[in-house]
């Protein structure tokens, strides 16, 4: 039955049309850890924001939290905001709100239903989505390339977004992102 299911659910993602690259994203709403519903308009900065797909569970998102606060503080001064998206169906809100207290200097969203990561076509965390200024979808995938953080050779990130704040051409717009599986509803 758990094996049915799960493989249920793969097959429900694999369905979801993902956001096609350069891509304009219409507004879309996610709920803050008080309740509150904002708007990406609301939250992105003036060069854009990148939208992380996280889970408060995950032994590989654990490894990049020093890093995705990092990027998040280096890149606001930058005009570009980073914000994280929870659409675990298996976390509820208080281990949500309790992970992002103790661990992200970056607000944190709740994508209840994965509607967010249905229409990005997210399927693991952490997962980035990088949006530039007019809501463009720019780069998606794997922040860098190494899981540990000690033999990181490439920043795909990063990267996108110095590329994108000097006007270049974003040389490497998608990268597998790797990680865990978002836990969906299947109802």
């Amino acid at each position: 039955m758990k094996n049915t299911l799960l493989i249920l659910m793969f097959l429900m993602a694999l369905a979801i049309p993902a956001l096609a690259q350069s891509s304009p994203v219409a507004d879309l709403s996610l709920t803050d850890m008080s309740g509150k519903t904002v708007s990406l308009n609301d939250i992105k900065g003036p060069n854009g924001a990148v939208l992380i797909f996280f889970s408060a569970q995950c032994p590989v998102v654990r490894g990049y939290n020093e890093r995705m606060n990092e990027i998040a503080a280096a890149y606001k001064t930058k005009g570009i905001n980073v914000v994280g998206v929870n659409s675990n169906i298996t976390e509820s809100a208080e281990q949500i709100k309790a992970h992002a207290d103790a661990t992200y200097k970056f607000p944190v969203f709740i994508d209840k239903g994965a509607g967010v990561a249905d229409k990005f076509g997210a399927s693991v965390t952490p997962e980035a989505y990088f949006l530039d200024a007019k809501n463009t979808l720019i780069y998606h995938g794997a922040i860098d390339n190494d899981r540990s953080g000690a033999n990181v050779t490439e920043h795909f990130l990063t990267a996108a977004f110095d590329a994108s704040l000097t006007g270049r051409k974003i040389t490497r717009s998608s990268a597998n992102a790797f990680g865990c599986t978002i836990k969906r509803s299947v109802e």
